[in-house]
Parts: C-alpha cells; structure tokens; sequence
C-alpha cells in the first residue's frame, strides 16, 4: 500500500472516528438532559432498521456506479455525461427516499408542521402577506409562522406557494419538484469544475457526485432546492470570468446569487464562494457591473413588496434563541456539526480534503491547484456557518448547498471504485437503519 493511500485511509478514520464521538457523546448528552433536541445525535432522525420499494433500486444504482461509472466517467462525450450525471443522481436520490415509501419518503416530507406547504393558504394575497411577513416570525408574536418559514426568507415559501398556484399541489408534486431541481447541483458544480479547471477533474469528480451520500437529505429537503439554485450561481459566474458570454450568464449568476440569499440567510456565506471563482477568472475585466445588476433584482422586487430582509434575519435570530437553538448547547454541535457534514459527504471526501490540504501546500499545477482553491473556499464557507452557533444541529439539510462544493476533491483520489463502495455503503445504511427527518 502506498504513502498516499494510507494517509486517506487515516483521514477517513479519522472522519469515522469524529461521528462516533458525536454519537456516543451525543447519546450521553441527551439521556442526561435532552438539550440537544435530535433523537439519534448527531442527526435529526431515529433508530429504525427497514427496508422499502426503493431498496432494490437504490442497491443496483450504487452497485452500477462502483462497477462502470469511472470508465464511463472517462470515455463518455462531455454532454452525454453531464446528462448520464443527472440521470444517476437522480435514479440515487429517488430509490433512497423510496426506501421509506412514497408517503414517508416523499409526498409527507414538506406537509409536517414546521413545512412550508402548512401556510401555502396564508399566501393568497402574496404583496400582503410579505409585508406582514417580519410580524409573525417570533414565537410570541400572532399565528406565529413555523419553524422553517419563520427560518428562511419569504423566497423558500414562495417558491411552493407558486407550485400550487400552477396544479401542482400538495406534498407529492413539492417533494418530486425538489428533487428533480435539487440533483442538478450536480449537472452544475461538473461544469464550474471543468469551465475553472479542466475537464479530466471534472470527469474523475462526476461519479462521486452522482452517488453522494448527501442524496439522502436532496430526497426531500427543500435545503437540495437551494443547493441547486446556489450550485447553478456559482457555475454560471464561472462561466461569465472565463468569457463564456460574459454579459448574459454574468448577469444570470447575479439573479441567482440574490435568489439564494432569499431562499436562506446562511447561504449569504456564498459570496466566499463567488468571490474565489472571481479570483480565479480567466478575464482581466470580470463583468462585474451585468453581475451587479442582476444581483439587485431580487432584492429589489422584494423590498418593493414590503418585505425587510434584515429586519427579517433580526427577528430570526431572536426567534432562533427561543426555541431549540437556545438550549442546543454550542460546546457540542461546534464539532458534532461537522460530523453530521462526514454523513452527507462521506469517508472518500475526508480523503479527498486531505488530499485538498497538500495540493495547496505543494502547488500543484495549476488545474489541480485551482479545484484546491475552490473546495478549501467552500469549506471556508461551511466552517465560519459553523462558527456563528446559527447552525446548531441539522446541517445534515442546511448545509447540503456548502457539501456539493466539497464533494469535487473525490476528483484527487486513486482507487475511485473502493471510495466509491465506501460512498455508497455509507448512504444505503443510514437510509437503511435511521428514519431521517427528511
């Protein structure tokens, strides 16, 4: 065995040994004292060993990805397997949420209490409704929204308030409209890696990205939505610096980048990502006045409406403290988050983050060197998320638009095939024995 493939090795045990802690030390927690308000610490979820219509499925997937999807990763045009990419995540993420059937899997996901769906009939008069937005955000305020509405900006509920609008009602078309939406992250954060890097990367990443772990949580969370919509920001601002029609996908990057920021306050963190794939543009005049303009559009159109987006985030951090991220100690998730992110990542991105750490140490060349760059900023993002005690537990969902962006350091890895069973096997048990919350 050689150097390098033992130092993956201790990085992924490493990783391992993280969620044991979380695990044991978490149960200990809870038993004593029940302050961390999760059921099976680390993750939201409970103790339910069970096998579903989606098990045979979700099996064949992982076992045909092992077995063909680096050779195919390798020979495959470029647009066929950026199509075969989606195809695969989405077969993934749908066989996994199926394990639990279609009602527990899917069509009930987004219609429990703290959903979105609960408040879709307070939205018919949506210029009115978000100007009262701010005034039922706290606990003790009247008809207090819950907890996921209250959470995110207006744009996250909005988005399911117009699914309904157009037919498609209720928690089955919202549960197949996040996933279908939410696996493109992968379609997208393949092509930032190619446009920023080079194509032999992008094809090494892609079936790590298609069989992730954290299709577990895309099927169905609306955090999977945002991570495509965030996902697709990012590849879109890359292709504007490296003179992909500059003018029109910068000013597209630039209406997502404000769309994200309404769907949820946290993912503001992206401009840390935005940030270094302007660094590394290829233009010397990044088109910054077409990303300006189409970032203030969003914003525009709802503050026009009446909402306050930092009167808003304001009143979410006091209604954040009055409920359970007010007793979830931060001496815990501070470091127990981050073992819920080795869940939706899994033991090959540990190795492949180690990996990350010594191409930016060495200099590598300059593909290699740039996807390194990218990754430790989106683990950047992830790691100041953590800091700010605003993500106590959970982050298995909330952090799924950060984890896409780390996934991509698989691409550093030999052996893809052995990380790859890891990958796999580590999804099919959690989905398999935990009852996840999403």
């Amino acid at each position: 065995m050689n150097r390098d493939l033992l130092r993956d090795l201790y990085a992924a045990a490493a990783a391992a040994l993280l969620v044991v802690a979380a695990v044991l030390i978490g149960t200990g927690i809870e038993h004593r004292d029940g302050t961390l308000r999760v059921s099976w610490p680390p993750l939201l979820a409970t103790w339910d060993p069970h096998i579903g219509p989606g098990t045979p499925a979700a099996i064949t997937v992982a076992a045909a990805v092992v077995a063909y999807g680096p050779a195919l990763a390798a020979r495959l045009p470029w647009r066929p397997l950026l199509l075969a990419a989606w195809a695969t995540a989405l077969a993934w993420t749908w066989s996994l949420a199926l394990v639990d059937g279609w009602y527990r899997g899917v069509a009930e996901q987004l219609t429990t209490r703290n959903e979105y769906l609960q408040v879709i009939d307070r939205f018919h008069d949506i210029p009115g409704t978000l100007r009262d937005f701010t005034h039922h955000i706290l606990i003790d305020s009247p008809a207090n929204w819950p907890a996921h509405v209250a959470g995110h900006p207006p744009g996250a509920t909005l988005t399911f308030v117009l699914l309904d609008r157009i037919g498609l009602t209720g928690g089955g078309w919202a549960g197949a409209f996040v996933i279908t939406v939410g696996t493109t992250a992968t379609v997208a954060v393949l092509v930032a890696v190619r446009t920023l890097t080079d194509e032999h990367l992008a094809r090494r990443a892609a079936p790590f990205l298609a069989l992730a772990p954290a299709a577990v949580w895309v099927g169905t969370s609306a955090d999977g939505y945002f991570a495509a919509v965030a996902a697709w920001a990012v590849t879109l601002l890359a292709l504007a610096v490296t003179g992909h029609h500059p003018r029109r996908t910068g000013f597209a990057a630039g209406l997502l980048f404000g769309l994200t920021a309404y769907l949820s306050y946290g993912l503001t963190l992206f401009a840390l990502i935005a940030a270094t794939v302007l660094l590394l543009g290829t233009r010397r005049a990044p088109p910054l006045p077409f990303l300006l303009a189409g970032l203030a559009v969003v914003p525009a159109a709802f503050t026009a409406l009446g909402f306050n987006w930092w009167e808003a985030y304001r009143l979410l951090v006091t209604r954040y403290y009055q409920g359970a991220g007010g007793v979830r100690p931060y001496g815990y998730w501070v470091w127990a988050n981050l073992a819920c992110t080795v869940f939706i990542v899994g033991p090959a991105t540990a190795a492949g983050l180690r990996r990350t750490g010594t191409t930016l140490a060495n200099r590598a060349q300059a593909p290699a060197f740039r996807l390194a760059v990218l990754v430790t900023a989106a683990l950047l993002a992830l790691l100041v998320a953590d800091a700010s005690g605003m993500s106590k537990a959970e982050t298995e969902r909330i952090w799924l638009p950060f984890a896409m962006w780390l996934l991509p350091s698989c691409a550093f890895l030999t052996g893809a095939r052995g990380w790859l069973a890891a990958q796999a096997a580590l999804a099919l048990l959690v989905n398999h024995l935990l009852l996840t919350g999403w």
